[in-house]
């Protein structure tokens, strides 16, 4: 393959990858229970996914975030109740953070709100075109998650 053609196709993946993403995000917003954002579901998705306790440092890792903007989304979700902030009983200065029984029960009403949009796209698009396409996107999100340079 030569260099241009490589170059075509990888500005072509991306550039469907991108849409693609802007196109999703836009659909499960309009999905989603009113009030919950996408980085709330996502937080709290990890959280009941887990089952674990994570402090605020690890959760802006786990998302590629600051830590600002994650202490900006886990505020937002313990003033609704779907978080549990608390000290860091080994070291004062760090919090760990829990989802809460009404942040689980928020998580699977937003599950639950979304799922039916996804599955009608998975429906149109063929569940075995679906299936045969996740490892590769698993292998390109692996590849793009594993360095910051390529």
């Amino acid at each position: 393959m030569t260099v241009e053609t490589s170059d075509t196709l990888a500005v072509a993946l991306f550039s469907e990858l991108l849409t693609a993403e802007q196109l999703a995000r836009n659909r499960m917003s309009k999905a989603l229970p009113k009030g919950m954002e996408i980085s709330h579901f996502s937080v709290l998705n990890h959280l009941a996914h887990i089952n674990e306790e994570r402090s605020p440092a690890q959760l802006a890792q786990a998302f590629h975030l600051t830590r600002g903007a994650m202490t900006n989304t886990l505020n937002k979700l313990e003033w609704a109740g779907y978080v549990h902030i608390r000290p860091d009983w080994d070291d004062a200065r760090r919090k760990m953070v829990s989802i809460s029984p009404s942040g689980r029960a928020a998580r699977d009403a937003a599950i639950a709100s979304v799922s039916p949009v996804i599955a009608a796209i998975v429906a149109e698009i063929g569940s075995e075109r679906v299936r045969a396409m996740l490892p590769v996107m698993r292998e390109l999100r692996q590849k793009l998650g594993s360095s910051e340079e390529p």
